[in-house]
């Protein structure tokens, strides 16, 4: 009898812009592995070339798609349907991303499969598969488990500190895949914007230092990249900074902008309303400078400074500069 641990997990791969397989990947490859063999399925253009990659994350098997995706969203749940006849998983994952969760979605409904969304975790039991969730802004953990069949689950990123072993000799497999002919949006043309940043992004960075209405200013702001660049961190912004124009809405941090969960997250000026923190106490350390004591953020900091950010971070950017240089 083949042992539960051992039942094929379907890993579907988001991919960047030059085809690499997206940050987000070793975190499901490893989640992948807490509950079986992980399995990962790579579509687009080039995905063949990518499955060393995939195998170096920790798949043990790479099933790839080498068909041009014009159409947004259908040829990847084509794809993801397709592979998972081919090895009839115990269980399929993809990335909590805007690509991720729409292929899910989809593919749940096509399939008929229990759909659990923006899980932290996921475990196994005598029964089956186990998601882990943090809802209403962490205030609870809910477990969610299918009835029947192989359920679908979108893993939040940065949430997921298992890692797979390398594989250097990962089954590689192109497979065929009908397509169904769905209506879809379809891509007309791509004309890629560079930023340049010497900063991590935001979503997956170890550091985090974030900026909110205390700083008052968008110049005021500043001050919160310069201890961001004295950490190596990268810049976060509360709702309220960015509504104000201190910061970009790229940078905004919680419940309805980008969900972190790093090392180390620095809040200067963040009162902390439950919508914030809904997406970034998860973070291993909180630091928190405000000149409130009251400010709620104060409550789930493991260091907290009470006072005035304009003179309490220049103290530490200097100390930390000092420090590098020594």
């Amino acid at each position: 009898m083949t042992d539960v641990h051992d039942a094929p997990i379907l890993v579907l791969l988001d991919r960047t812009p030059d085809g690499a397989p997206a940050a987000s990947s070793a975190e499901l490859l490893g989640a992948a592995a807490t509950i079986g063999t992980p399995v990962a399925l790579l579509v687009g253009p080039g995905a063949e070339t990518e499955a060393a990659a995939a195998g170096a994350l920790g798949a043990q098997r790479v099933l790839t798609v080498s068909t041009p995706a014009k159409t947004l969203g259908v040829p990847q749940v084509d794809a993801l349907a397709a592979a998972a006849r081919h090895v009839r998983p115990a269980a399929v994952l993809a990335a909590h991303s805007v690509e991720g969760r729409e292929v899910a979605a989809r593919y749940a409904v096509r399939t008929r499969s229990a759909l659990a969304v923006d899980a932290v975790r996921v475990s196994r039991d005598d029964e089956g598969i186990v998601s882990h969730h943090s809802v209403y802004g962490g205030t609870y953990l809910v477990d969610a488990a299918p009835t029947f069949g192989a359920p679908v689950i979108t893993v939040r990123p940065g949430e997921i500190d298992d890692r797979a072993p390398a594989v250097d000799d990962a089954a590689v497999e192109e497979i065929e895949v009908e397509d169904s002919g769905l209506p879809g949006a379809e891509i007309v043309a791509v004309e890629p914007v560079e930023v340049t940043s010497e900063r991590p992004e935001l979503r997956g960075a170890e550091k985090v230092v974030s900026g909110g209405r205390g700083l008052g200013s968008a110049e005021g702001f500043v001050l919160v990249e310069r201890l961001a660049d004295a950490l190596g961190a990268a810049v976060g912004a509360s709702r309220v900074a960015v509504d104000n124009g201190y910061a970009p809405a790229s940078a905004q941090v919680g419940q309805t902008g980008v969900s972190v969960s790093p090392r180390l997250y620095v809040a200067l000026g963040i009162s902390g309303a439950i919508q914030h923190r809904a997406g970034m106490q998860t973070a291993q350390t909180i630091v928190v400078v405000n000149n409130d004591a009251d400010a709620p953020l104060f409550e789930i900091a493991d260091f907290g400074v009470v006072g005035d950010v304009f003179e309490v971070v220049p103290q530490l950017v200097a100390a930390l500069e000092e420090r590098r240089g020594a």
